[in-house]
């Protein structure tokens, strides 16, 4: 390490605590606590960076440690992002690591390919998709996980000796809980397949999806068992962006090592917007809801629209206490099924919010439209997947205060 590195991951350790210690968290964490108990005090705004292009760019960066860079750039970008935009973060007054966890994979190969656009960056990709006919199914294997806590306390140690006594370094074990089934079904056999074995092979994708959600239990119970787990009620996101304050949770007999029942869970499923209701029901829900339910609590949903098949999800995974309302929902119908029983957590178009010049107006009645739908909810602003704004970061700024102030706050 060099007096460079140190100095810059101090000071870095300093701003961040002293952020964390402003008034202003305390009563953010209040609020979203609120919101996520279903008695909202308020609209939460959130406006998500974690995607942009270059919001910290590399030649910001001091440390040249691969580790040491990461850390800098994590707590650049957070800092960045509390002092600029003036959302509703909360930066909490400790760094966290969380267990370096890996898996030996499904058994089957499944090559990424990257595309590269106009602009140099690599957003799009596609999948080899390796499954192409139900006998290959016979190739999956089970996953094996193994922990690196060598690794792991070793550099929650260095950490500790270079800013610990500034800002305490933290081993969570785990964070966000993100399940991604459906998200593997695309992944290993492609959108063709996916609808078409509906159809030509049914007992093939009930076989696939049992595989799967077999595959989530045992590696949640092997977290479990092996007590790595971490208490998500202050991490970063539980699902989709939003956070994860509640009383709820953990639960009343919690004796300080997590269980499954103690966390949050993300579940949801982008890949079949195309399937009916009832199909998704038959085929999928029954899945994803075993394992969803083996959770406290469950935030539901992604780009997804919810509005034609939210009644069988709410019946199947009662214990649902969020659902991300996308701009492909129908959000009066939505807000009425929710009412104040679940956060209606919208997730305002992109499309608006990108590229050379905002479209304000568009922005504007998006946020009435939200307000006008969900007055009766639950209610959270949650703009995330802006990738490009050609390095105007003062637009963030504004759509948080354009939010607050038809919101009249």
């Amino acid at each position: 390490m060099t007096l460079t590195e140190r100095d810059t991951l101090r000071q870095l350790a300093e701003r961040w605590m002293a952020l964390a210690q402003q008034p202003v968290m305390a009563e953010r964490r209040r609020q979203w606590t609120a919101l996520k108990d279903l008695r909202a005090e308020r609209p939460m705004v959130l406006f998500e960076t974690a995607t942009l292009e270059h919001y910290v760019a590399d030649d910001e960066l001091a440390c040249t440690d691969p580790f040491l860079r990461e850390v800098e750039l994590a707590m650049r970008w957070k800092i960045r992002h509390v002092e600029e935009v003036g959302d509703d973060t909360v930066i909490e007054p400790c760094y966290t690591i969380d267990w370096a966890i890996s898996s030996s994979g499904y058994g089957v190969e499944n090559a990424i390919t990257q595309a590269t656009d106009s602009a140099g960056e690599s957003h799009g990709y596609s999948y080899a998709h390796p499954i192409r006919t139900p006998d290959d199914l016979d190739r999956l294997q089970p996953r094996i996980w193994q922990v690196d806590k060598d690794r792991t306390l070793r550099e929650c140690t260095q950490l500790g000796m270079l800013f610990g006594d500034l800002l305490p370094v933290v081993l969570r074990g785990t964070g966000c809980l993100y399940v991604g089934i459906t998200s593997d079904v695309f992944r290993l056999i492609g959108n063709d397949n996916l609808l078409s074995w509906l159809y030509d092979e049914p007992e093939a994708m009930h076989r696939l999806m049992a595989y799967l959600r077999d595959d989530r239990l045992a590696y949640y119970q092997w977290l479990e068992a092996e007590k790595l787990l971490g208490l998500n009620v202050a991490c970063g996101y539980i699902g989709s962006g939003s956070p994860g304050y509640t009383s709820a949770l953990p639960q009343l007999d919690y004796a300080g090592t997590p269980r499954l029942q103690d966390l949050w869970v993300w579940m949801e499923s982008q890949e079949t917007t195309m399937i009916s209701p009832a199909m998704f029901a038959e085929f999928f829900l029954p899945y994803m809801a075993e394992v969803a339910n083996r959770f406290g609590l469950v935030y539901y949903g992604c780009c997804e629209p919810l509005h034609d098949r939210w009644d069988s999800i709410s019946m199947a995974i009662p214990k649902v206490r969020a659902a991300s309302i996308s701009p492909w929902c129908d959000m009066p119908a939505i807000a009425e099924k929710l009412g104040s029983t679940c956060v209606f957590s919208r997730k305002p178009a992109p499309a608006p919010m990108s590229g050379d010049t905002p479209d304000w107006h568009a922005l504007q009645q998006d946020i009435d439209a939200t307000l006008a739908s969900a007055k009766d909810c639950n209610l959270e602003f949650v703009f995330r997947d802006v990738y490009r704004i050609n390095h105007d970061r003062p637009r963030l700024r504004q759509w948080v205060d354009l939010v607050r102030k038809r919101v009249g706050m």
